[in-house]
């Protein structure tokens, strides 16, 4: 098991290497203006100074804040929301019909109204976040709630299981790998609905520093701000994969090839 643990680490590591190997090769080969593809040495330069100079950490700390709090807002409402929905009917009758028809409205495109109701600042950001990340986790926890086996559930009850016990000892273990399939879905597009938001309308934040720099024609600089938010996104991925690992621990009996 380990080996192979071994062997997927490298093959991943291998595929960001490709990638990186192509980007310098390009970057050197003249195809490509120098100033809208930079070699790797001049991002790493770029990134290391606005590390030191504090703008990386300044910047990153706003995105961070409004990134997290609007999907942990999600994750609280959601969750419960479509456990509800897959428990109760009329609950069920309320909000599907209204989950389905608007998910495919970009959210982003509430962000002028947001700003009217809750300003400029990280009011508006965090609940266009919070939109954006509602529906995955919600849908996610629903489908997941309500496509827990019936045979599970009576086998539950033959042995006492009722109620509440049922519901978060045997429903709820039974979805928890769709419920943290939506919660993962969902991180990613925080980062991107902040980012997203912060280029449109802000002086701070990742966003607007990454807008910033292109503007001013440093696109080394506006590349060390993307490769700023793929490091705390990835990061928090790697958090949440944790998290899952130990929580969802009965998998790893049942796939002891993983």
């Amino acid at each position: 098991m380990n080996a192979r643990r071994a062997i997927e680490a490298v093959e991943r590591a291998g595929c960001v290497l490709s990638l990186l190997v192509a980007w310098e090769a390009i970057a050197r080969s003249g195809l490509v203006s120098p100033l809208l593809m930079p070699r790797l040495s001049k991002i790493g330069s770029a990134f290391w100074a606005a590390v030191e100079n504090g703008d990386i950490v300044y910047h990153g700390s706003f995105s961070l804040e409004r990134a997290m709090i609007g999907f942990l807002l999600a994750v609280i409402i959601g969750v419960p929301l479509g456990a509800i929905m897959a428990r109760l009917p009329l609950f069920e009758a309320v909000f599907e019909p209204l989950f389905s028809f608007s998910y495919p409205v970009p959210k982003i495109a509430l962000y002028p109204i947001l700003i009217f109701i809750f300003g400029l600042g990280s009011g508006s950001k965090i609940v266009l976040v919070f939109l954006e990340c509602l529906y995955p986790i919600t849908i996610n926890s629903y489908f997941g709630i309500r496509g827990v086996p019936t045979s599970l559930l009576r086998a539950a009850q033959n042995m006492g299981a009722s109620g509440p016990g049922l519901f978060w000892k045997v429903a709820v273990p039974a979805a928890a790998p769709d419920i943290f399939a939506g919660i993962r879905i969902a991180l990613p597009l925080a980062f991107i609905v902040v980012i997203l938001a912060e280029m449109i309308g802000e002086s701070v934040g990742l966003g607007y520093y990454i807008s910033y720099e292109s503007a001013s024609f440093d696109f080394a600089g506006s590349l060390a701000g993307i490769v700023a938010v793929a490091i705390m996104g990835f990061t928090l991925d790697r958090v949440l994969v944790l998290l899952r690992f130990h929580l969802i621990f009965w998998e790893r009996f049942e796939r002891p090839d993983r």
